[in-house]
């Protein structure tokens, strides 16, 4: 291709392993150091340096300084459903690296996605959402009903707050667990945070696993899954 976007340089730079493995750690959400990103990779700290460079230059991380650290995160919503969905591709052409341990099943069930909720649960709120219509439309163009603005208002949403210009409201991510559609957006990033600020889940320390209580599971069932 002589013209148009160079997909090749951006399959070049996610494709490198140990950028692949920086960039799947920065899917925690979290900002982390170079450090901290250069164990993620299992390479030294100066050459995770050259390869946060490259990354940066191309604007798929964003670099932030505070004190005497330099922190690192995905430099937008774009990038994360862009991992997403090359994640679930590979899942489902069965490209997977196996980890055994205990941590998978929890993986599966409930993770953090940048910055909303993936997984069995998160796919669960997605096909509740739509099946009490309160998202409606094409997952490739949702939009929040009357009904669904009214009921997360009554949660104690604040959608002045939710609604941001420059990105959806609601999202349809490809999770590549499930391979099936959860909620992204800016209302996919506030449900989560509703969800932990009032205690039915909390994030595992140092993982991407969201862990609901029972009652907080139940709760959350009860709140979004079909017919509720």
């Amino acid at each position: 291709m002589k013209e148009g976007p160079d997909i090749s340089l951006i399959g070049a730079l996610i494709g490198d392993p140990a950028r692949a493995n920086m960039l799947t750690a920065l899917m925690s959400g979290k900002a982390l150091t170079a450090s901290e990103l250069a164990s993620e990779a299992g390479i030294t700290l100066q050459t995770a340096s050259a390869h946060l460079a490259k990354l940066d230059a191309a604007r798929l991380i964003s670099p932030r300084k505070q004190g005497r650290h330099k922190y690192f995160t995905l430099a937008d919503d774009e990038v994360g459903a862009l991992l997403e969905n090359i994640m679930a591709l590979a899942a489902k052409r069965g490209l997977t690296r196996t980890r055994t341990g205990p941590k998978d099943p929890a993986l599966r069930k409930a993770r953090i996605c940048y910055n909303h909720l993936a997984g069995e649960l998160g796919v669960a709120l997605y096909d509740g959402l739509r099946a009490n219509g309160w998202i409606t439309g094409e997952p490739a163009d949702l939009q929040l009903s009357p009904r669904g603005a009214e009921r997360f208002t009554q949660m104690g949403l604040d959608f002045a707050a939710i609604e941001r210009p420059r990105r959806p409201l609601c999202k349809s991510c490809l999770d590549w667990s499930a391979r099936r559609s959860h909620l992204a957006g800016s209302l996919g990033t506030a449900i989560l945070t509703h969800i932990t600020d009032i205690g039915w889940a909390r994030r595992l320390p140092d993982t991407r696993i969201i862990h609901f209580t029972p009652n907080g599971e139940a709760a959350f069932r009860a709140t979004f899954e079909q017919g509720r």
